[in-house]
Order: C-alpha cells, then structure tokens, then sequence
C-alpha cells in the first residue's frame, strides 16, 4: 500500500470482552487463535483501556475522540448529540463510504432515527441489539428503517452482513465498522448464549484468577462467555479471509477491540462499571500493511487513541479535538512523549476516577452519589490502590496503608492535575481507609457495595 493512499478501515468491535480471553494474555484455551495470529504478526496493544467502562458512554467516546463529561454521554440512555462529529462525518469529508453495521446504543429511539445515527451513509443496525435480537434470532433496521431478519447465529449474521458490505464497496475506500453485542450477556435471560455445544466446551476449564478469588457469577456462565469468545474470533478470521480473497488486504487497516471487559460481579451488582482491569483493559489489535512493524506495543493507550488513529489513517488533519492521540509514531519507533497514564471515568455504578499507570491503579469515588445523577464531581474520597506489578488481579487493596502514603500523595496530584484539564474542575481528594475485596469478606457485591459506604463515614 502507497504510504500517500488512504486505506479501507474496518473496525470490528465487540461488547464487554476482558482482555485475557486472549492467549497473548495468558489464556490457555486457544479462544482467540485468529486474533493471537494476526496480533503477533502485525501490531498488539498489550495495554489497551476502555475510558469508561459503560457500554454507551464508550462508544460515544470512541465515535468522537471525547471522553464522557465532553460528549455529554457519561452514561447510558443519553443518546449522541447531532451536532457531534463523529468517525464517519470526518471520513466521508476524505471521500471514504461508511457503513454501520450492529448495535449502536447512542440513539433515541428504536429504530434509529437517520439524524441520529452519526452520519452514516449505510446502516444495518439496531440501538439495543441485546433487545431486538436473541442468539438466533437477529433482528436489525436498514437506511429505511424497515426491520431485517439476519439468519444464523448473532455473531454470524452481524458478520455475513459486514462481508457483504465489503464485497459491494471495493472501488473507493470505504470505512465500515461492525459493532457485535456478544459477548455481553442476554439481558432478558442474564445469560451468556454461545452456538450450540460450545458451553459445555468450555464449562468448568481455565479461570483467571480474580474470578477464582471473589464471589461472583463465574461459575455459572464463565463457560458460555467463552463461547461466544470463540465463535467471535472464527467470524473475524472469516472476515479477514474474505478481505484476502478480495486483494483487499494491502489496501486495508483492520482493528479489533471492546467497549470494556466483564468482571462478573466480583467488583459490582453488574458486570463492569468500576476501575478493575476486570472492566477496563480489553484485547485489541491492529492489522495491515503499515502495522505489520508494530509487534507488541506496552504503552498504555485507551479507546480514544484508537478514535485518533482511525482519523490519522484517514489523512483527516484537523484532530484538535481528540483527547486520545495516534498510536502511528508508537508503530513506527517514532514516539518521545507518549505519556504513560490512563485516565478513567466512571459512572453507574458509582461516580468515580481511576488513574492507571504501568505499576499502579488509583481510584477515587464521589460517596454522596450514586453515579447516575451527574457527570462528574469535586469532593472525591479514595477508594483502591493496586500494585499491578505484585499483584495484577487487584486482589489486595493497599488503600489506608501508611507505607503507601508518599505513592498516594503523587497519584493524588496526577489525579487533580488531569480532572482539571479534561474536565476543567479543581477537587479534593480525602483519604480513604482501608476496603478490603468482597470476596475476602464472604460478601455478594450488592452488600458490599452498601458497606464500602459506610467504610469513611
């Protein structure tokens, strides 16, 4: 591919995915061959983040480079604003096609209305997947908003629509991105539905450790969840062969990533909404040409990243509203400043602040709410403090510790200096004294999420 051309991108997303369902990560199941392949011969983001691990808010950060308190979407059911520009607005401006394929979540309304769908040009979509559609039975709404039944499982019909929007665009560059809802559970059913027989594959094989530690949903569905790990990689290795087989691959940038990771109700009453790697780091790749030099890249980058580089790809040149940065120099050896740190937003569950360096996680909770009712805060009391060196799985918080006190100072100024410019508020931070997990107080995470309350009062 001529350095000067503009690539076909594809994206393909998946929803609530950890990253160690990765053998790159440490997992032993072979669930993610295809993507383990190609991440290794092209580029792999070890440390790859989410910048708020709620489906919604995610996405719009990602469409729009922005985090949550900038889109407005700092959490779910708060649709995109119109007036956003997004991926799609800022590629076709370079004269790329776009096509929006599966679930979407920033909408208004079910079916999406046209002014509301980021200025796509095709569309095969549906706000809420989880809800129009069941693990056969895939239900999606096309440009005139008229209901379409994708036959086969979810993961295949979502897929088989992406390959035919490929083969239908090959003349000019096009930007397609594929948005599946596994492997988030069924919602209606708090499920995890895999293809047929591929639960039973995986039911009772390897677990990761913070899922062994602490009281959660794990044993029940951990086996399903893998299956539908499995069936995503096989359809994204089926895609990137069509790709091949259409000569397309040279021309072609395709990234692989979440909106967040799953951590079962180890950390909170759902499955992600707080500041573990549990529901922040996720498993992301990019392949082609140009990422072929890459290799295993350790810097910490975040979805906005991925937003920034998707325009870089693009040759969009105003990006003066990208909180992320291009992942480009870190590809080329070419980087001198990557700042190493990742900040985090919270909301939901809690309303909170994370900040995660190479070696430490830290993170901070407004105790007066509840995360829903604002977007953000100034009284902030700390909550966690991990050693991910020591201990990855963050199965021992040092929060209250005094020999700790000099670290925590330093994080609390790095927390404050970045609120104030991505958010442009001045906090205070009290210290927090000790939490221990729930899992090592015998607690369900509903009871502990209403003692950890308690815990600085």
């Amino acid at each position: 591919m001529n350095s000067k051309s503009k690539p076909n991108i594809i994206v393909f997303f998946t929803d609530q995915q950890r990253w160690d369902t990765s053998g790159l990560h440490g997992n032993p199941l072979s669930l993610m061959e295809n993507f383990d392949h190609y991440a290794m011969e092209n580029t792999h983001l070890f440390n790859s983040f989410t910048c708020q691990p709620v489906c919604g808010p995610a996405r719009a950060s990602l469409q729009s480079g922005m985090y949550a308190t900038r889109t407005g979407c700092y959490k779910n059911k708060i649709p995109l604003k119109q007036n956003i520009n997004t991926l799609a607005k800022y590629l076709k401006k370079q004269g790329y096609s776009t096509g929006y394929i599966g679930k979407w979540h920033l909408g208004s309304s079910e079916p999406v209305k046209k002014e509301d769908r980021g200025g796509y040009d095709y569309w095969l979509a549906s706000n809420l997947l989880e809800f129009t559609s069941d693990a056969y039975e895939t239900y999606v709404y096309d440009n005139q908003n008229k209901k379409v039944f994708l036959p086969g499982y979810r993961v295949d019909a979502i897929t088989d629509a992406a390959i035919n929007f490929i083969k239908s665009n090959q003349k000019k560059p096009f930007f397609l991105f594929v948005s599946l809802i596994e492997p988030h559970h069924q919602n209606n059913t708090d499920d995890y539905p895999p293809p047929i027989g591929y639960r039973e594959k995986y039911t009772g094989k390897w677990s990761p450790p913070d899922l062994d530690a602490l009281v959660g949903s794990a044993p029940r569905h951990l086996g399903g969840y893998y299956g539908m790990v499995k069936r995503i990689d096989e359809a994204y290795g089926r895609m990137i062969d069509v790709v091949k087989s259409l000569k397309l691959f040279d021309d072609s940038a395709i990234i692989f990533t979440s909106d967040h990771g799953n951590n079962f109700r180890t950390r909170t009453r759902e499955y992600k909404r707080s500041c573990h790697e549990s529901s922040i780091r996720v498993p992301t790749s990019f392949i082609g040409n140009m990422f072929q030099q890459g290799g295993r890249i350790k810097e910490l980058t975040n979805i906005l990243d991925i937003h920034a580089t998707i325009l870089d790809l693009g040759k969009v040149k105003n990006t003066s509203h990208c909180d992320g940065k291009s992942i480009i120099p870190l590809v080329n050896k070419t980087s001198r400043n990557w700042e190493n740190e990742i900040f985090i937003q919270i909301s939901e569950s809690e309303l909170a602040r994370s900040l995660r360096t190479s070696k430490w996680k830290y993170c901070i909770s407004d105790l007066t709410s509840n995360g829903n009712d604002k977007p953000s805060s100034d009284n902030y009391t700390e909550t966690s403090l991990y050693d991910l060196d020591a201990d990855p799985y963050e199965l021992n918080n040092l929060i209250g510790i005094n020999a700790y006190d000099e670290i925590l100072n330093d994080l609390r100024k790095k927390m404050k200096r970045k609120i104030k410019k991505i958010e442009n508020i001045s906090i205070k931070i009290n210290k927090g004294q000790n939490i221990i997990n729930p899992g090592q107080l015998g607690l369900k995470p509903d009871s502990f999420h209403r003692l950890k309350k308690n815990f600085n009062k």
